[in-house]
């Protein structure tokens, strides 16, 4: 017996999955420490045509275990269980078939958590308040293409303080930065490469050098390190302690 699975909500297969056939809909396994969150997200995927219920852990240890067993076609874990996400990395390691969906709590709901769980390899994050229909939503999207992004999370990940979502202006006469400058730069400032930045914003590599050439000449920075200081002191970033409690 694996320890910590809920094994109650293990829909019997008859058989260790094998495979990733779709045939009685995809499979869905859960990552919580939470009973009622278990037990509320196997009814509402079990009434839901095209998905199949897999069963629920509630520890990394017992995730590992569960998804190694059953080979689930997504996962979705809490976030509060994965903080520097080496669940999800080792989970994606040993099952590049699998989609890892990511349901955030308030506590990681700022850029570094998102950022970094995307550069991760994590192909979703949705809100832990969402609703059921964008939950099933955002699993199928996982499934089918890779990747799913909360809409409510999005200013997490760096989107610009001003009216509309606007270029950001920076002082003495320089020119403003774009809405994706301004993400590039939020990104930069979180400590991220560019490769990291790409994946997060899917975009290539070659495409964050462009934004990064033209972040330096506007703010006339000599580097990405100067770049940081210089939005800093002229306002352009800002230190916000609820986005970034760590």
């Amino acid at each position: 017996m694996v320890n910590n699975i809920d094994h109650r909500q293990v829909r019997p297969t008859g058989a260790v999955v094998t495979g990733r056939s779709t045939e009685g809909g995809l499979g869905i396994a859960l990552v919580d420490s939470v009973p009622l969150v278990r037990e509320g997200l196997s009814a509402l995927v079990m009434r839901t045509r095209g998905l199949r219920w897999v069963g629920a852990a509630g520890s990394p240890h017992a995730a590992l275990q569960l998804c190694e067993r059953f080979r689930p076609h997504a996962v979705i874990i809490d976030s509060g269980l994965d903080p520097r996400w080496h669940l999800s990395r080792m989970l994606i390691g040993n099952d590049s078939d699998l989609g890892v969906l990511l349901m955030i709590r308030e506590a990681q709901r700022n850029t570094q958590y998102i950022a970094g769980a995307i550069a991760a390899g994590v192909h979703g994050v949705i809100s832990r308040r969402s609703e059921p229909p964008q939950l099933i939503q955002a699993i199928q999207r996982v499934h089918a293409e890779r990747r799913y992004i909360d809409p409510t999370l999005a200013p997490a990940l760096g989107t610009p303080k001003g009216k509309g979502g606007g270029p950001v202006m920076p002082t003495h006469g320089q020119q403003p930065l774009s809405r994706r400058e301004y993400q590039v730069l939020q990104l930069i400032a979180d400590g991220l490469e560019n490769q990291a930045i790409a994946k997060v914003l899917y975009v290539s590599v070659e495409t964050v050098r462009t934004h990064v050439k033209s972040i330096l000449r506007k703010l006339s920075a000599r580097d990405r390190t100067h770049a940081v200081a210089v939005a800093f002191r002229s306002g352009v970033l800002t230190v916000n302690q609820e986005e970034h409690p760590y």
